[in-house]
């Protein structure tokens, strides 16, 4: 991979492919760049069904991704057996479990010599990191979670899964996860683009195994703190940033998860158009989100924002009218749901244009939801 910038000066990242072994299994690593004493590495986990090919490639590939990657490494992880023309696990092999998975983290950390992460996961992938952040927040810098769920399955969705594993092939139960009901109608291209991969290139028999670990995940049991309240509340103390496509399966839980974390640290990106994968359908706005939020914590400045900010001036001045609509729309909903239960549970106040989006490089005090 070969990066340019405008002075013509050409980057040329190393590019270490290793299987780390861990108490779990072995983990199928990718990392991009050498490791700093002083700078966090970007980690990245997949969701269900995919790898870090299929779940993190068009967004590590955008030409916007490369001011990030010539200042941070990034280090793609596998879940067991997950990668690409992988054999099928051993009969006698037991899969970890969600929180066994968060724990083969600092193997990995220890093996490249990493000190700290800004971790980029998308549903099972956020979900692990999230859990790596609470028990090890010291070498969390910060989150990045797309499509996270800190629940636990209810009866209700144990029973839905019995159902759809009776009546659904995999591939096709990976597919309703992944996308929400609308998007596998209109975007029937995408869809069909990600069966096929799943289909032909993933281990059936491994992906189900992952798929039954996820299901069978606890509740990350994350909660507010409130001013006053009680000081040792289980939260994660790590910068987040939370995203979600409005027509995402994962809207209620990313919303649901957003209301429970604490707000002076965490931003909720809800993507307007986007479905369950806004990493791969919009990338240069998810871009736009994370370097705002990677400048935030000091490790991008000003001179590398510079192309950004001018691309971010000419999209609000074309979406300034659509903005506005929203705002209306938004308020509007306030007054006449000023006592709801959405309102109650912390769900952020404010849909802002794409101009908003620069407070992410800035010590946030209230929790905004940005429309993009």
């Amino acid at each position: 991979m070969v990066l340019e910038e405008n002075d013509d000066s050409v980057f040329e990242p190393q590019i270490t492919e290793e299987h780390v072994e861990t108490q779990y299994g072995d983990l199928h690593c990718i990392l991009t760049g050498t490791p700093k004493a002083n700078r966090p590495v970007i980690l990245t986990f997949h969701d269900i069904g995919l790898n870090h090919k299929s779940c993190f490639e068009t967004l590590f590939n955008h030409e916007d991704m490369h001011e990030i990657v010539r200042h941070l490494p990034v280090c793609h992880i596998e879940a067991p057996g997950q990668h690409e023309e992988a054999k099928t696990l051993p009969t006698a092999y037991t899969y970890p479990t969600m929180d066994q998975l968060s724990e083969v983290l600092p193997s990995v950390l220890n093996h490249f010599e990493m000190n700290s992460i800004i971790g980029v996961g998308v549903g099972a992938g956020a979900y692990i990191l999230a859990r790596f952040a609470l028990n090890h927040p010291d070498l969390v810098d910060g989150l990045v979670l797309i499509n996270i769920n800190p629940n636990a399955e209810s009866l209700m969705d144990t029973v839905a899964n019995k159902i759809t594993d009776w009546t659904l092939t995999l591939p096709d139960r990976i597919i309703t996860h992944l996308f929400g009901k609308d998007e596998i109608q209109i975007n029937q291209d995408l869809v069909s683009t990600y069966r096929h991969y799943i289909t032909t290139t993933m281990n059936q028999s491994n992906v189900s195994q992952f798929l039954r670990s996820y299901n069978n995940r606890n509740a990350l049991e994350v909660e507010r703190p409130v001013p006053g309240g009680n000081v040792n509340v289980k939260t994660l103390m790590c910068s987040s940033l939370l995203v979600v496509g409005d027509s995402s399966p994962a809207v209620e839980a990313v919303v649901d998860c957003n209301s429970k974390l604490n707000p002076t640290k965490t931003t909720l990106l809800k993507m307007a158009d986007c479905g369950g994968l806004p990493q791969v359908v919009q990338p240069a706005k998810v871009i736009e989100a994370l370097k705002y939020f990677i400048q935030g914590m000091g490790y991008l400045s000003s001179a590398s924002m510079t192309r950004l900010r001018s691309r971010t001036t000419s999209s609000c001045s074309n979406m300034s009218v659509d903005g506005s609509r929203g705002r209306a729309h938004t308020n509007e909903r306030g007054r006449t749901h000023s006592h709801g239960t959405e309102e109650r549970r912390g769900r952020a106040h404010t849909d802002v244009s794409m101009e908003s989006i620069c407070t992410l490089s800035q010590n946030i005090s209230n929790t905004a939801e940005l429309a993009c």
